[in-house]
């Protein structure tokens, strides 16, 4: 989630305590590594989690007649290959009293795609950080860092900028921007319900999960109907729509479902860490510091070390710690919302198609009880050097409310026949 800066960064800036990042930036960091391979369950999880009904990635007869004659992995499951989903590189440094959220993400593909057995190695290096004024928490530090994928052929899969959001704690309850009631909306008067349960969330009726079923069908369709075609760059236009893509209601199942097809969620499943600073160090608050990530206390009691139930994760799936962090309810994963967004142009561009580059921008959170409304369109087409054929697609992600989830621009390379 981005906060929209109101002002630019002014003496107040001062406030929040960013003195110790500088001597970080364009340092490189310990690489992260997971213990076991890419395996083929740990795809069909994957896409399971992110809602990708794509059978080219869980089904092996129709992976058989593919282009690749087997199931491989989307291009979205890069980001389970690390340690961290991104947030390292871009969370160095003590910030005192504040915690996380992510803010964007930036991709580069370079082409080679991971497969069953395949092991990657994640370089990360701080990138840069700057501070404004937000709405949501007043002084606000947006950080990136760099993550760089390579397979064990010494093939680069991908680069990744992730953008994280710190901010202070108590600021942001402060500010209370969601309202008492958890609204992300903007009284648009397409909610699930005219009033929200006692938990804040929105109230679907029968009729109403019915029909959201039903236009889950158009994204479906478009998959199956395109099959092992190609996607001709000739045969696209400016202004064509994809098909709409709904995702959700959002609950705390499906956030925990998302969370476990992480494989570093998974007790010793790390060889290289995310980080060797803990949580405390980088400056969250002692209620959210706790343990995860610390390969230490992870072989003498590995709940402890667990982002679902302590540590600064844990405001996703517990409700009481998603208000401590400034947020109403239980909330998703910025790097889910990242997956959802690829995911969702790589479906439209098929398998002879490729995803060259990627930028999101993360302006809103899913929110436990609401769905997500991903549309986009072709705006540019374009030959460059090598002759690479790109379409250019803008994706809006929106909940039932029209509040603005994310924004993104896709760059499609598409086979020229």
């Amino acid at each position: 989630m981005t906060p929209e800066p109101t002002t630019e960064p002014t003496a107040d800036d001062a406030t929040l305590d960013v003195s110790d990042l500088d001597r970080h930036m364009g340092v490189p960091m310990r690489p992260g590594e997971l213990k076991e391979p890419v395996a083929l369950n740990d795809i069909r999880r994957w896409v399971q989690a992110m809602h990708y009904p794509n059978p080219l990635h869980y089904d092996e007869r129709w992976a058989a007649e593919s282009r690749w004659g087997e199931i491989l992995a989307p291009l979205s499951f890069t980001v389970a290959c690390d340690t961290s989903h991104g947030a390292s590189p871009a969370q160095v440094g003590r910030i005192p009293g504040s915690h996380l959220i992510f803010g964007g993400d930036e991709w580069w593909f370079f082409g080679p795609r991971i497969r069953p057995g395949d092991s990657l190695v994640c370089h990360r290096m701080p990138y840069d950080y700057t501070v404004a004024d937000t709405k949501f928490a007043g002084p606000t530090c947006f950080q990136r860092g760099d993550t760089l994928y390579i397979n064990q052929r010494g093939e680069r899969i991908a680069l990744q900028r992730s953008t994280s959001i710190r901010y202070r704690v108590k600021q942001a309850k402060e500010k209370d921007l969601f309202g008492s009631e958890g609204s992300s909306g903007t009284g648009s008067g397409r909610s699930a319900s005219e009033a929200p349960a006692a938990s804040g969330e929105p109230e679907w009726t029968d009729e109403q999960l019915a029909e959201l079923e039903a236009r889950k069908l158009a994204f479906i369709e478009q998959i199956q109907s395109l099959g092992h075609d190609k996607r001709l760059f000739a045969s696209v236009e400016e202004g064509d729509l994809l098909a709409e893509h709904v995702i959700g209601p959002h609950s705390l199942a499906s956030f925990a479902t998302e969370w476990r097809a992480y494989p570093m969620t998974i007790w010793g499943a790390t060889a290289k860490g995310p980080t060797t600073v803990s949580a405390e160090e980088l400056g969250y608050t002692k209620e959210m510091a706790g343990y995860e990530g610390d390969r230490r206390m992870e072989r003498l009691n590995p709940e402890l070390t667990d982002g679902a139930y302590y540590g600064p994760s844990r405001g996703h799936l517990q409700p009481r710690w998603a208000r401590h962090v400034g947020m109403p309810r239980g909330y998703g994963y910025g790097a889910s919302m990242g997956a959802w967004i690829l995911d969702y142009v790589a479906a439209w561009g098929g398998e002879w198609a490729t995803i060259a580059h990627s930028k999101a921008s993360y302006r809103n959170p899913a929110l436990t009880g609401d769905a997500t409304i991903l549309t986009g369109q072709v705006v540019e087409k374009r030959v460059e050097r090598r002759r690479q054929h790109l379409a250019v697609v803008k994706v809006d992600m929106r909940n039932q409310d029209d509040a603005v989830m994310a924004t993104a621009t896709v760059e499609v390379e598409l086979p020229a026949e």
